[in-house]
């Protein structure tokens, strides 16, 4: 991905952060030689050796996973807020421009085994059933609906790369406090999640 220098992020932490709260991304890899791309939960997770991973899942429907090799490289892409910011709102005159935060993660991919998905499927319902007001757990449910882990293919990719670029007005320093108040006027959640990433 290209990220001119003042937009790149390298605090590991802050990126990790992201992409727990952010984990709904494109799974990138070549079938047929061309790059396809499917929109998935991807879990950031910590592998027994200690090493980030990213655990997910896809249906068997979805010609995708029939390309997967194990250990070939694929491409995970996260997005975040993003939003469109006027040159009205500077000082000196300027093109207007987009702020925007964006993750890609590569990796190795391996096919988990269905006990290995199951379990990640246990992790990922858990995880987001939490804040529900009736809670369910896969641990409740039956066996005939529980059946359907054989539609799917669950994997695992071994990070080898992060890039985040974090595009957030960096050089505009002097016009900051007119931007966050002006996207904090408008009433979608990505210009609401840009200004409160422009305060910290």
């Amino acid at each position: 991905m290209y990220t001119p220098p003042h937009y790149s992020n390298s605090d590991i932490e802050e990126i990790k952060d992201f992409l727990r709260n952010n984990a709904f991304g494109i799974l990138i890899n070549i079938v047929d030689n061309k790059p396809w791309g499917t929109h998935i939960p991807l879990e950031l997770e910590t592998a027994k050796n200690g090493s980030d991973i990213l655990v997910g899942h896809i249906a068997k429907a979805n010609p995708q996973w029939k390309h997967f090799r194990n250990d070939a490289e694929v491409l995970c892409i996260f997005n975040g807020p993003h939003a469109y910011v006027s040159s009205s709102w500077y000082k000196e005159e300027e093109v207007p421009t987009w702020n925007y935060i964006a993750v890609h993660v590569y990796g190795a991919l391996q096919v988990l085994t269905e006990e290995e998905t199951m379990q990640s499927m246990h992790r990922l319902v858990d995880k987001y059933e939490k804040s529900s007001k009736n809670p369910i757990s896969l641990n409740n449910l039956s066996a005939k609906t529980l059946r359907q882990v054989k539609g799917v293919v669950g994997f695992k990719i071994t990070i080898s790369d992060i890039q985040a670029s974090y595009k957030l007005s960096q050089t505009q320093k002097d016009d900051h406090h007119t931007i966050i108040s002006e996207l904090e006027e408008r009433p979608n959640s990505g210009s609401q999640g840009i200004a409160d990433y422009m305060k910290d």
